[in-house]
């Protein structure tokens, strides 16, 4: 039976030797298990490259009209909270920084699904700064690929992929592989394949989806 955690991080390509480039601090590798570990729950299950649990994200089935998901650290601590935001003429959610029911909680990111009539485009969702984070962070990121084949990254303006979902080998699309870079970070990453789980999971549409519809931010 395949292990959920990995074994090791994937190899990573040594960087060409040079003097007038800093070093770049290596990608976290995360292994993805979308199931919670908890009874009667949904959500995620994530470890990092050594197999330590990192990120958890529990779902009680008793809390289905709930309009948010929270990303925890190992001991509980949320770390982000995902929103559904109502009123949208497209699908729109909101990732808030830790706990959205705190008052000093701010929203960070905007997510929204790619909308267009070229079938020929590889987007599939838009990722802003929002409006009270644009001061800090004015970087944008489009997501390309496919979520459903665990094959999609983040990329920023110039292309170059700050955060990759990857099959991994003979475990099935429940678990996967989260590459996410220094310059957007794990849990952000994390925050949005929440997004895109609910966007493009196996669940959407149904009781086992993490965001329910019809509630909002």
């Amino acid at each position: 039976m395949a292990k959920v955690h990995p074994n090791a991080a994937d190899p990573e390509r040594q960087p060409p030797q040079g003097d007038q480039e800093e070093p770049r601090q290596p990608p976290t590798v995360l292994t993805v298990w979308r199931k919670s570990l908890l009874f009667n729950c949904h959500g995620f299950t994530v470890f990092d490259a050594n197999g330590d649990l990192a990120f958890r994200v529990d779902c009680y089935a008793a809390s289905r009209r709930r309009a948010e998901v929270v990303l925890m650290d190992v001991a509980g601590k949320p770390l982000l909270t995902v929103r559904r935001k109502r009123l949208s003429l497209t699908e729109h959610w909101v990732i808030y920084d830790g706990d959205a029911a705190e008052p000093k909680s701010r929203p960070l990111l905007s997510v929204r699904r790619h909308v267009s009539l070229r079938s020929s485009s590889k987007a599939v969702a838009h990722v802003t700064p929002h409006a009270s984070a644009a001061a800090a962070s004015a970087a944008e990121y489009v997501v390309e690929g496919s979520y459903g084949r665990r094959a999609c990254a983040v990329r920023d303006a110039r292309g170059d992929a700050v955060a990759e979902v990857r099959r991994k080998e003979s475990v099935g699309d429940d678990v996967f592989r989260l590459v996410a870079d220094p310059r957007l970070g794990a849990p952000l990453a994390m925050g949005l394949v929440i997004t895109l789980d609910e966007m493009f999971g196996a669940g959407r549409g149904s009781a086992r989806s993490l965001l329910r519809r019809t509630w909002s931010v």
